[in-house]
């Protein structure tokens, strides 16, 4: 397979007293005809290419986009290269992908008016090391995605920060085959969302400062359901920012200060992360009919609004539950003050009695606030006390996919 190494930002100017880049008065780099040349790379590039951008930051007026397979796009690392839309008067995304076996690894994309990247209808997508930011901080104005894959197979997410997001920081949708891990989303709506997917592994990262910690999802009237996610090894962590998605969207429903949220999907293993702080719960188990979601428009007959097959087991849960927000506030006085480490709206289907809800975690309660019943019967359910016939196993990556290159120099 041909390999070409491209340098996108061939021209480099003295600064006074000293080599280097020369760059105006907010520090982006002074290059008349980068932008131009690196729309061009991104246009003739051939499978095998790695087109890499040296450190600097450099103010782009137009959205990039990338339909050519097995192409590598590399900075020097995610704090070094940084691509701003700041500026930008043309396109959405910052950087839209359309081939197969795509990496984008040790850069940074900045203030986009939309996503920050969004990869579509594509398999074996890596996004390593990948700094996604709104600098002003979390606004309903801000893009909606960081990482956005989407009908996607094969996905490897690793080493990442997303800030302020208007919907999810790292969104993973109608996708298969996934793996999220050692990323950090602080300040978004949603820290880490996985919607619409089968077969994830979200470990190793940390969900902090969000109106939502981890999202495992799914919703109506899209092409594929979703199942079969393990979250574990994560901390989670004080997501109680105030829910600022757009009103209307599926995500504005999300409760400030929620944990980990399960709506309306099956077979999920939640284990050995540290879970705490979240002021509504730490850990929410809900059906569609308890999200606040509209539900005038109907649903398509295939879908299950159930949340089926949990299982929750050894994490270290401290502190959460002090404050819960919305429809869940009324729950506080009937909790005692103090929502449990779980809580499970007590929607189930009356085609399957016996719904698989599990948790087994030491000391760990789990408050069934019967929504059915609007609240009026809410307990702690000692039914839940039990363990699925069979654990999820791991997934796994082509190993090409898996193989770091390295930061580029």
């Amino acid at each position: 397979m041909r390999k070409v190494v491209i340098i996108a930002a061939l021209a480099t100017l003295p600064l006074l007293g000293g080599c280097g880049k020369k760059t105006d008065a907010e520090g982006f780099v002074v290059d008349a005809g980068f932008e131009k040349k690196l729309q061009q790379q991104l246009l003739d590039a051939k499978p095998g290419d790695v087109i890499d951008i040296p450190a600097g930051k450099y103010a782009l007026s137009r959205s990039l986009s990338l339909a050519a397979n097995g192409v590598t796009i590399k900075g020097a690392g995610m704090d070094k290269t940084v691509l701003s839309f700041a500026k930008a008067n043309s396109g959405a995304e910052g950087l839209l992908v359309t081939g197969d076996d795509f990496t984008l690894q040790d850069i940074a994309l900045e203030d986009t008016k939309g996503d920050a990247l969004k990869i579509n209808g594509t398999k074996n997508a890596v996004m390593r090391r990948v700094r996604a930011e709104w600098t002003g901080g979390p606004k309903t104005s801000n893009g909606a995605y960081g990482l956005y894959p989407v009908q996607v197979t094969n996905v490897l997410i690793e080493g990442s920060v997303v800030k302020g997001a208007s919907d999810a920081g790292i969104y993973v949708g109608q996708s298969s085959n996934i793996i999220v891990r050692d990323n950090r989303a602080e300040g978004n709506v949603a820290g880490i969302e996985i919607e619409n997917s089968s077969h994830a592994d979200v470990y190793g990262n940390t969900a902090t400062g969000n109106a939502g910690g981890i999202l495992v999802f799914n919703m109506p009237n899209l092409p594929v359901p979703g199942s079969a996610t393990r979250v574990f090894k994560n901390v989670v962590k004080a997501n109680n920012h105030a829910n600022f998605g757009a009103k209307g969207s599926a995500v504005s429903s999300v409760p400030p200060g929620s944990g980990i949220i399960v709506n309306s999907n099956d077979m999920v293993e939640i284990f050995d992360n540290d879970i705490a702080d979240n002021q509504t719960a730490n850990v929410i188990i809900s059906s569609y009919y308890s999200t606040g979601f509209d539900t005038k428009r109907g649903i398509a007959e295939a879908y299950d609004p159930y949340p089926q097959d949990i299982y929750i087991t050894g994490n270290r849960f401290s502190g959460g539950g002090t404050n819960p927000g919305n429809r869940y506030a009324p729950l506080k006085a009937l909790a005692g003050g103090t929502l449990p480490a779980v809580l499970w709206d007590g929607f189930v289907d009356p085609k399957r009695p016996d719904p698989g809800i599990c948790v087994q975690n030491g000391d760990a309660k789990t408050l069934n606030a019967d929504g059915p019943g609007k609240f009026a019967k809410a307990r702690i359910d000692t039914a839940v006390n039990c363990a699925p016939k069979t654990r999820l196993p791991e997934i796994t990556l082509p190993a090409a996919m898996t193989k770091d290159s390295g930061t580029a120099k």
